[in-house]
């Protein structure tokens, strides 16, 4: 897919990134923004970016919650953020599971990360310039998303240091907030578009 004109982006995991990772998260009362998140998020608006939210939800899948509850906890996270200024362009997750769960949600897809589905389906709807845009997540899957694209990588990670693992993340920041810093500083003004 070619994009000639469109708004770089930043892809942001859930779980981890923007709000606490606890074992599938099914209760809102369990929703806790991380630290500096909120102000992370905004910081992007304010520089143009927009901001989408893909997040693999196999909780779906195996029973721990239905998509009307999944979808409570976006509008609360949403509505979380918003009092502080930060907003959201959209969230796609994935339900599925190729193995847990029960058909239509156990099945091989085509949007559960690392496959790139989730982000195609965001640069089809949001018209998003591929080139110039990140991605930032607290997994070595989200940094596989960016395999085959112009899409820049950041890996959350303790402290910022690479896993014992090594990354195939273009950066290692410990927080949003810093990945953030990380970004801006480095973001291509650039608007030639490339293929994804």
């Amino acid at each position: 897919m070619t994009l000639q004109t469109g708004r770089r982006s930043v892809f942001l995991d859930r779980d981890g990134t923007i709000n606490r990772e606890v074992h599938y998260l099914r209760d809102p009362k369990d929703l806790r923004l991380l630290p500096g998140a909120a102000g992370a998020i905004r910081r992007l608006n304010e520089s143009g970016f927009a901001v989408v939210i893909l997040t693999n939800q196999s909780g779906v899948a195996r029973g721990f919650l239905n998509e009307e509850e999944l979808n409570e906890i976006h509008r609360i996270l949403l509505t979380r953020l918003a009092r502080r200024g930060a907003i959201i362009d959209a969230i796609h997750y994935c339900p599925h599971h190729p193995e847990e769960g029960k058909p239509p949600y156990r099945r091989r897809c085509t949007c559960r990360k690392p496959a790139k589905g989730m982000v195609h389906r965001a640069v089809r709807d949001l018209g998003i310039q591929v080139q110039g845009s990140f991605v930032i997540g607290d997994s070595e899957r989200d940094m596989e998303l960016t395999i085959g694209t112009p899409l820049q990588s950041i890996l959350l990670a303790p402290r910022g240091h690479p896993p014992p693992g090594g990354t195939s993340a273009d950066h290692v920041a410990s927080t949003l907030a810093s990945a953030v810093d990380w970004l801006l500083a480095r973001s291509n003004r650039s608007k030639k578009p490339k293929e994804i």
